[in-house]
């Protein structure tokens, strides 16, 4: 790989500071409602007032007339098969779980994406998001994250009681050996380099278009560089083989390397296109104060090629898939060929992933 490529990437991923916010956990893909035994919602959004001391809630549920909404088994929100609802006086929680259940098909638990710490500002839920074929991806199961080496006492024994039990560090050796990761109680943590073996970089983008194109040639090396296929490879084998999950995977900054990981996962899944695309696209939302301070200290004309490396663009996720069909030819193949993921542990994956 390019020591200007492993610049940009290290660049992107290693300037980091503290941020709060948080987006929903929304699906929005439209899907009839036939089988009485799926999943009736076709969208579902949680979200979190900043300070927590609100939820809105909001649903379709085709085909149903009744919707009604439980959170610490109580009834907190009812509606019709379209409803919002903001939800207050609810206890504090690591977590606060919302229950959606309507008058026919099965039910959905959901919560805000953003898992709220104060030592990680891009940490959350990989699931939440509604497949093509009508299924949802469980949640509490996979967790994406930014670096952990900032993670507090209270951090970490959050991340216990949501049962954080094996931990992917896709960062390089010396993003490692600077910030090491801090990890919950435990916990196994694995050391999945998505850039082994590149060598070190030494020098760096100079202008905007150098920066882009540094940013999209690195997403291809994800792609198909050795690094990344094993990297990846023992991410997946991860998720498949832990039974007592929760898995997380982890960057410096929790857009790129960690992006394409959650990208890949998602895609396996069934889940729509632009649905991954939004959710890789949401780092710019929850890094936004931390990238605005970065560029704020700078004068404008290094800021404006800094500002490629902290972005995440769809570009940069599309180059990703472009380097897929360029050398696998589909994603099954990408799966099969560059992870080691055939039809048969494809079907695990889902079944132990997906819900209705």
């Amino acid at each position: 790989m390019k020591k200007a490529t492993l610049a940009a990437t290290a660049v992107a991923s290693a300037l980091t500071l503290s941020l709060t916010v948080a987006p929903a956990a929304t699906a929005t893909v439209s899907h009839h409602f036939h089988d009485r035994h799926a999943i009736p919602f076709t969208e579902a959004t949680v979200t979190a007032a900043a300070d927590g001391s609100s939820y809105t809630l909001k649903w379709k549920a085709q085909g149903t007339k009744r919707v009604a909404v439980k959170a610490n088994g109580k009834v907190v929100a009812k509606g019709g098969a379209t409803g919002e609802a903001v939800v207050t006086g609810l206890p504090a929680a690591d977590r606060q779980w919302f229950d959606f259940s309507a008058d026919r098909g099965a039910g959905l638990r959901l919560a805000d994406r953003l898992i709220k710490l104060d030592g990680a500002v891009n940490f959350r839920d990989a699931g939440g998001y509604r497949t093509a074929d009508g299924q949802w991806v469980k949640m509490g199961e996979v967790y994406r994250s930014d670096a952990l080496n900032k993670l507090t006492a209270n951090d970490l024994a959050k991340l216990q009681r949501l049962r954080v039990k094996t931990v992917f560090d896709l960062r390089m050796a010396d993003e490692r050996a600077k910030d090491p990761d801090l990890v919950p109680a435990g916990a196994q943590y694995v050391v999945a380099d998505v850039f082994a073996g590149s060598g070190s970089f030494q020098t760096m983008p100079k202008t905007p278009d150098e920066a882009v194109k540094a940013m999209v040639d690195a997403e291809k090396a994800m792609v198909s560089g050795e690094g990344g296929k094993k990297a990846y490879t023992q991410v997946f084998d991860g998720i498949r083989r832990d039974d007592s999950r929760a898995v997380l995977f982890h960057c410096t900054a929790g857009k790129d390397r960690t992006g394409w990981s959650n990208a890949a996962l998602l895609t396996a899944l069934g889940v729509p296109q632009e649905t991954v695309m939004a959710d890789y696209l949401a780092s710019n939302d929850y890094r936004k104060a931390a990238n605005d301070a970065i560029l704020g200290h700078l004068p404008p004309q290094q800021a404006a090629v800094y500002k490629p490396l902290l972005d995440v663009r769809a570009e940069y996720l599309n180059s990703g898939y472009d380097e897929v069909k360029a050398k696998y030819g589909t994603f099954d193949r990408y799966l099969q060929d560059g992870l080691g993921i055939d039809a048969r542990e494809l079907k695990r994956l889902k079944k132990d992933l997906l819900v209705g």
